[in-house]
């Protein structure tokens, strides 16, 4: 199986509401996720986010740490994919679908109805609400030179 990773992030609303959140154009339906997607070779996990954000929605956003980490198999494509969600903090930009082949809209949901699209499990409800992260460390790339 091939890996994949994808980035995603967790975007509030001004008051701390509502969650950003895309509706993908499938192959059969429609689907909401947070902003995001495939992270793509040579660039860092927070490059890929902040990048997809961008071309998903519009925004210009700094990412706060990690939310949450998750992998799903997708054996019809052979895929192993490992997501890695990050809270992070709109800084500019507006609101603008620049894909709309494959971005249908961009809403503000409530934060407890999200949870429904993002995977919190019963287990975990309440979770998309609370205040801590874990930080996000890019050590250096490493050559080796011997």
């Amino acid at each position: 199986m091939k890996r994949v990773d994808v980035a995603y992030v967790l975007l509030f609303d001004e008051q701390g509401e509502n969650v950003l959140m895309v509706k993908n154009m499938g192959e059969k339906t429609s689907y909401y996720t947070l902003p995001g997607g495939a992270v793509e070779q040579g660039e860092t996990l927070e490059e890929a986010a902040i990048r997809e954000v961008k071309e998903e929605t519009g925004f210009d956003i700094e990412v706060e740490g990690i939310f949450s980490i998750g992998e799903a198999f997708f054996e019809d494509r052979g895929h192993h994919a490992i997501f890695f969600t990050f809270r992070g903090k709109i800084i500019g930009g507006e609101i603008n679908i620049s894909m709309p082949e494959e971005i249908e809209e961009i809403i503000w949901m409530d934060a407890q109805k999200a949870e429904d699209y993002i995977h919190i499990t019963n287990d975990t409800k309440g979770l998309i609400n609370s205040i801590s992260s874990v930080p996000y460390l890019l050590r250096e790339r490493v050559i080796n030179k011997s």
